[in-house]
């Protein structure tokens, strides 16, 4: 028989048996809608709590120096091809600048950039003028009185340079807000006031913090302190691993019920339906095809019913303003709501196929 065939017959079997079908659809859409505002609730309040954590900056590492502590731009260098490390940026001390047109204007600080990615800063990878523009957050372009986000400043120091454009401080240099930068590319190594180091994980900030303070250089580690995220980074596995726990056993509970579930459903059908299986074995129907219809038919209802049970309860989510979980939640909980009905319906379909055609169509 061919697949179409199969899927007809299949088709068929779901029409003719309309109360099965539906009490299985309705099975299964109950337990989806029930994991969804349980665990998927959960699940989306966990990341907005994590996500609001990150905002605190847990994956960064700064070390802030004095000028006689040995801290140079070569640093940059050293740590860029780290494992572990996602972004590392060195800064200047700030130097006070102000708008070139208005001498009495308010000064803001001014800090040279090294950095080997000025892409995860939104700036150009290559500069046309590098170490003669600068880029300001809009805090900054407000005090200097650049609306337009262009302009000149000078610095203290008598240099000047050109602000050509609006800098986006992501979440770890909120620090250093209001923030001009001016990207330089040294020719030689540069003093440091400020070292930046980003990481992938936030349960790797103990580990890089040790390794990037020997590769620091500097000469007196007194001149030098060391803030990280260790605290936060640390609150955030916590949670993090109370609510997967927890969402983990809710859904593992809720499949289990479901699962026994279905399996009665089948094994009741197979039961009503053993005649049936016994003329089509009697007809050259082999055991493969029997378990085959089965299990096709099981997969049909149940992709039917997570259909309806995740609009249903998106919609439900929405409508009470509750966070809905993330995609990749929802695919997971389809493909184990599947898996699981399959798994179900496995050892019914097996029971029908192994019966004796002759035996079945002796019963009455």
């Amino acid at each position: 028989m061919t697949v179409s065939l199969i899927f007809k017959e299949v088709l068929a079997t779901i029409r003719s048996q309309p109360v099965t079908g539906a009490i299985t659809t309705i099975l299964v859409s109950g337990m989806i809608i029930a994991i969804m505002l349980t665990t998927g609730r959960t699940v989306g309040a966990e990341q907005q709590v994590l996500a609001a954590i990150d905002e605190e900056g847990t994956r960064t590492i700064v070390i802030r120096a004095q000028p006689e502590a040995g801290l140079n731009s070569d640093a940059v260098t050293r740590m860029r091809n780290i494992a572990g490390i996602e972004w590392v940026g060195g800064f200047s001390a700030a130097i006070d600048a102000r708008n070139s047109q208005l001498p009495d204007g308010t000064k803001t600080a001014v800090k040279y950039l090294y950095s080997d990615d000025l892409q995860s800063l939104q700036l150009p990878e290559r500069i046309a003028l590098p170490q003669h523009i600068a880029w300001a957050s809009k805090q900054a372009l407000e005090a200097l009185g650049m609306p337009d986000a262009s302009g000149g400043i000078v610095l203290t120091t008598g240099a000047n340079y050109a602000v050509v454009g609006e800098l986006n401080v992501p979440d770890f240099l909120a620090m250093l807000e209001p923030a001009v930068f001016i990207p330089i590319t040294p020719e030689k190594p540069e003093t440091l006031g400020t070292l930046i180091v980003v990481v992938d994980k936030p349960e790797l900030v103990p580990v890089i913090s040790d390794t990037v303070i020997p590769l620091t250089g500097v000469t007196d580690s007194s001149k030098i302190k060391i803030e990280t995220s260790e605290a936060f980074a640390q609150l955030r596995t916590l949670i993090e691993a109370q609510l997967s726990t927890f969402s983990r056993g809710l859904v593992l509970a809720l499949l289990a019920v479901t699962g026994v579930l279905l399996a009665i459903i089948q094994f009741g059908l197979v039961i009503m339906r053993r005649k049936d299986y016994g003329r089509r074995r009697a007809l050259g129907a082999t055991r493969s095809l029997i378990i085959s219809l089965i299990l096709l038919q099981t997969a049909l209802l149940t992709a039917l019913g997570i259909g309806v049970g995740t609009a249903v309860s998106q919609l439900l989510l929405i409508a009470s303003a509750d966070p809905p979980p993330p995609l990749d939640f929802i695919a997971a909980v389809a493909i184990l709501t599947l898996t699981t009905a399959l798994i179900s319906a496995a050892v019914p379909a097996g029971f029908a196929a192994r019966r004796e055609p002759i035996r079945e169509l002796r019963v009455p």
